[in-house]
């Protein structure tokens, strides 16, 4: 295993580094909150009004923290109200928006976290869950590829780092002395947890060749073998939901899980392309006028993810998904991302695991494995959030 490296490294979601610890927050207009993200070089697009509005089962509010008259941090709050109550559980996916790296490092967490407490308990939340944008550890691929072949490791976590970020440790040591509980995740429901692990391929500073290079020789080969095939990647329209969505139900029903229906990513598409045209886009993979691979891409600044994937059963061999993400992973570079994120992985590494062939697949790409901070959870009134936490459990 590479020798573990310990550095400083400025969280990429975070906001841009501010000196006063006199801050003030309160609810801020969405077009002002997403004023402000244009002036970052990025953040979750989890974290853009768009997506509160998105999320319509969800109450969305801009919060924005403030140094005297400057609007220094932004946070998309959704508020989901407990039945026939009225509290609620206040969630941050991937933020709150502020200076992480910086804060955590001189102890200056409370100094931003404390007012937007103060500020959801007068809402009626009963607790705040948020998700922190800040990496604690990084794997390299050649690390997990050798940690995947090892039978003695069972988990990603048990694996030593390539770098551990001090922002990232500093940031979680103060969560827990602040009385936040870190979150298993659990997903669906209720609960819309985010995922603790992904994997990302760095794009600054490499050319297509590089980025080539770096992928192991089974995706070289696909890659190599869609075009020999006559596989045409195009960016599609609002239009071609609906052939997207068909094939994304095929490939629900193939790996077992619920579809989001067609009328989801129709609002996902109107919102995000209304904040930005450049927001939202559609790749369609065809052979012979047949659609074998579809996904969806989102970008925020110099940050890009892929978010949703489909695929058909037929037409396998001609490699449809490689070539759409290959074309992805170029166009998000041209447009000026830094990093092209594929979301979550688990941390398994059992071989046994029917989740190990994702993160297999992910791992060819020649990226590197992230463990961020994770979701933490902080009650405001102990007695409905235990009864919240109990009706989780049972479910």
């Amino acid at each position: 295993m590479p020798h573990l490296r310990l550095r400083a490294r400025p969280a990429p979601l975070a906001s841009l580094r501010v000196t006063s610890s006199a801050r003030t927050v309160r609810t801020i207009d969405p077009a002002t909150h997403a004023e402000h993200l244009r002036t970052l070089p990025a953040a979750s697009f989890l974290q853009t009004p768009a997506w509160g509005r998105v999320k319509a089962e969800w109450r969305a509010e801009s919060l924005g923290w403030f140094d005297g008259d400057r609007l220094v941090g932004v946070a998309s709050v959704l508020h989901r109200a407990l039945p026939r109550i009225g509290r609620t559980l206040a969630y941050l996916p991937e933020g709150p928006v502020i200076d992480w790296a910086g804060a955590a490092e001189t102890d200056g967490l409370a100094s931003w976290l404390d007012p937007m407490v103060a500020h959801l308990k007068a809402q009626k939340a009963f607790a705040v869950r948020m998700g922190p944008p800040v990496p604690v550890r990084r794997w390299a691929a050649a690390t997990v590829k050798a940690a995947i072949a090892d039978p003695a490791l069972g988990r990603l976590g048990d694996v030593p780092a390539d770098v551990t970020d001090s922002g990232g440790v500093a940031a979680v040591e103060h969560l827990r002395a602040a009385g936040w509980r870190l979150q298993a995740a659990t997903g669906g429901g209720f609960t819309a947890g985010q995922p603790q692990y992904v994997f990302q391929v760095p794009l600054a500073d490499r050319d297509e060749d590089v980025l080539l290079k770096a992928m192991n020789q089974q995706w070289r080969r696909n890659i190599k073998k869609a075009a020999k095939e006559g596989v045409e990647v195009r960016v599609g329209g609002r239009d071609d939901l609906a052939a997207f969505h068909t094939l994304y139900a095929e490939t629900a029903g193939r790996d077992g899980f619920t579809p989001r229906p067609l009328a989801y990513f129709q609002l996902m598409w109107d919102e995000l392309t209304a904040e930005d045209p450049g927001r939202l886009r559609l790749y369609l993979g065809e052979h012979d006028g047949d659609l074998v691979a579809a996904t969806t891409l989102v970008r925020v600044g110099e940050h890009a993810w892929y978010s949703y994937g489909a695929s058909s059963t037929a037409k396998r061999e001609v490699r449809g998904s490689n070539a759409v993400q290959w074309q992805m992973m170029r166009d998000a570079r041209a447009a000026g991302a830094t990093v092209y994120d594929l979301r979550g992985i688990t941390d398994t590494l059992d071989a046994d695991d029917p989740h190990l062939g994702l993160v297999q697949f992910k791992v060819g790409t020649g990226g590197e494995a992230v463990e961020y901070a994770g979701e933490w959870d902080l009650p405001l009134n102990p007695l409905l959030y235990r009864a919240f936490d109990l009706y989780l459990r049972r479910r």
